[in-house]
C-alpha cells in the first residue's frame, strides 16, 4: 500500500497545503517568470515554501511543478527541461517530508498544458499524453508519493493525463476548476465530472475541485459531487476569499478565521482532503488545522448555511438545476496559487 493510500485508510480527513504562486510572489518571484526555474535557481526558497505548509499543519503538500510541461516551458525556451524541473521539485519536497516529525505526503503537481484539445484546438491526444507522462516521470524520479492533476477545465485533458499516469504507475488524484456559473471553463458540471472520473480505465484515488471563484462556490461544487453518490475521496482546495486588485497586486480577502470555517464546512460537506488554493498562506493553514481538530463533525450544511458563513455564491445556479443560495457579483478567475 502506498503512503498516500495508507493515510487515506487511517484518517477521516487530510489537510493539504495552500497557495504556491501567492507564497512565491511574496518571496520575490516576478510576474511572468516561470516558478519552476526556482527549483534549480532558488532551492532554499522552494524548501521554505514546502516547510511552511508542513509547519502550519499540512499532511500533504504539492510540488512546485504546476507548469513543468513542455507546452508551458516552451514559452521560456525550456521545453526540453520538463523532466528535470519536475524531478527537482519532487526531490526538494522529499527532503522536507522526510525530515518532518510526522508522515507527510509529497504530491507531484501537474497543471494543464495551456493548450486547447479537441475539435476546437491544436493539441492532439497523443501529444498531451506524452507531455503529461514526461512531467509525471520526473516527479516519480524525484520521489513524489502521488501525482496531483489540478486546475483542469477540459475532459479531454483529464483523460489524457489519466492515460499518461497509468504508464507511470503511481497513484494519482485530479481536480478541476469550476468557475463559470458552477461549471468549468469548458462547460462541465460537478455531476459531469463524477461521470468522467468513474468512466476512466485508470481512475484517480481522489478527485474534486480547486481554485475557481471562492470558497462558497467550491463547497457548492463539493455538494454536487456528493449528490451523485460517489464513494471516492473528494478533494476541496478553495481560494482564500475573492481576488481584489490593489496597489498593482492581486490580494485575497479571506481571513484565517474564514478559512477555518471553510475547512470545517468542507469536511461536513463530504470532502476528505481539504486545503486552500490562491491566497492561502501558512497562517490560514494553521487555523484550518486547529478547526478540523477541535470542532466536532456536524450535519451536511445547506447552501444557505454555506453562504451565511462564507458569503454568497457567484451565480444563482451551479449548472445542475439547483439554484442554491443568493449570488454575489462575480469577480473573475485566477489560476492556482
Amino acid at each position: 500500500m502506498s503512503r498516500f493510500a495508507q493515510m487515506l485508510s487511517t484518517r477521516d480527513w487530510i489537510l493539504a497545503d495552500g497557495a504556491t504562486g501567492t507564497n512565491l510572489f511574496n518571496m520575490g518571484l516576478m510576474s511572468g517568470d516561470a516558478p519552476e526555474f526556482w527549483n534549480e535557481d532558488e532551492p532554499d526558497r522552494i524548501r521554505a515554501l514546502y516547510r511552511g505548509a508542513v509547519e502550519a499543519g499540512s499532511d500533504l503538500f504539492l510540488t512546485n511543478s504546476f507548469g513543468a510541461n513542455a507546452s508551458r516551458l516552451k514559452l521560456h525556451d525550456a521545453a526540453d527541461r520538463a523532466f528535470d524541473l519536475s524531478r527537482l521539485a519532487a526531490e526538494l519536497g522529499r527532503e522536507i517530508a522526510d525530515a518532518a516529525p510526522r508522515e507527510v505526503i509529497v504530491a507531484g503537481s501537474v497543471g494543464p498544458t495551456g493548450e486547447i484539445m479537441g475539435a476546437a484546438g491544436t493539441l492532439s491526444h497523443a501529444s498531451a499524453v506524452e507531455m503529461f507522462e514526461e512531467t509525471a516521470q520526473g516527479l516519480k524520479a524525484g520521489g513524489a508519493d502521488v501525482l496531483w492533476l489540478e486546475t483542469i477545465s477540459a475532459p479531454e485533458e483529464y483523460r489524457a493525463a489519466a492515460e499518461a499516469f497509468a504508464s507511470v504507475d503511481l497513484p494519482w488524484c485530479g481536480t478541476m476548476s469550476f468557475d463559470t456559473a458552477g461549471r468549468t471553463m469548458m462547460g462541465l458540471t460537478s455531476a459531469d465530472m463524477v461521470g468522467l472520473v468513474e468512466g476512466l480505465p485508470n481512475p484517480p484515488m481522489g478527485f474534486g475541485a480547486n481554485c475557481g471563484v471562492g470558497a462558497s462556490d467550491l463547497l457548492r461544487t463539493v455538494l454536487g459531487f456528493v449528490a451523485q453518490g460517489t464513494e471516492r475521496p473528494i478533494i476541496a482546495k478553495g481560494n482564500a476569499g475573492i481576488p481584489k486588485f490593489h496597489d498593482g497586486h492581486i490580494h485575497y480577502d479571506g481571513t484565517p478565521d474564514l478559512m477555518a470555517d471553510y475547512a470545517v464546512l468542507a469536511r461536513d460537506c463530504g470532502a476528505r482532503i481539504i486545503g486552500g488554493c490562491c491566497g492561502t498562506m501558512p497562517a490560514h493553514l494553521e487555523k484550518m488545522r486547529a478547526a478540523l481538530e477541535d470542532r466536532p463533525r456536524g450535519p451536511r450544511p445547506t447552501p444557505e448555511q454555506i453562504t451565511d458563513a462564507l458569503g454568497g455564491f457567484s451565480s444563482p445556479g451551479d449548472g445542475t438545476g439547483d439554484t442554491g443560495a443568493p449570488a454575489r457579483e462575480r469577480r473573475g478567475r485566477r489560476r492556482r496559487g
